[in-house]
């Protein structure tokens, strides 16, 4: 005869995280069952709110702290934009009434230069922008 086996609490674990990039923090809370995890979020709804408040500071000033451009000799901050990591902040603006919406890339080459649409697919690409000699960008 076998003797059953007691089987383990349902496990529920609700996670937290600071912001939407890759190293934003993350608060995770861990219950026994849904009921557990509802009781616990009625009975410590004030606590959980502060300590979610204070770690958004913490995470602030630990992102101000590891930000490359606030190292002395940093590169510029960095972005994920087409599966792609680019520096913010690198292409120059181009003119207001752009409507690209897949973000440019500065090419320049010799005497000429460009703002690119960075859409993967080349029939999703944007016309180019092409540098005048006033230094503005438009389309040809």
């Amino acid at each position: 005869m076998t003797t059953p086996t007691a089987t383990a609490p349902e496990n529920v674990t609700l996670s937290f995280k600071g912001g939407s990039g890759y190293d934003a923090s993350l608060l995770v809370l861990r219950a026994g069952s849904v009921s557990e995890m509802a009781e616990l979020l009625e009975s410590e709804g004030t606590s959980l709110k502060g300590l979610l408040e204070r770690a958004s500071k913490i995470q602030a000033f630990n992102t101000e702290l590891n930000t490359p451009a606030a190292k002395a000799g940093g590169s510029a901050p960095k972005k994920f934009e087409n599966g792609r990591v680019v520096n913010k902040g690198s292409a120059p603006d181009g003119p207001a009434d752009d409507d690209c919406q897949h973000g440019r890339k500065l090419v320049e080459k010799g005497t000429w230069a460009a703002l690119f649409c960075q859409a993967r697919e080349k029939s999703d690409q944007c016309e180019p922008l092409w540098r005048q000699k006033d230094g503005s960008f438009k389309a040809k």
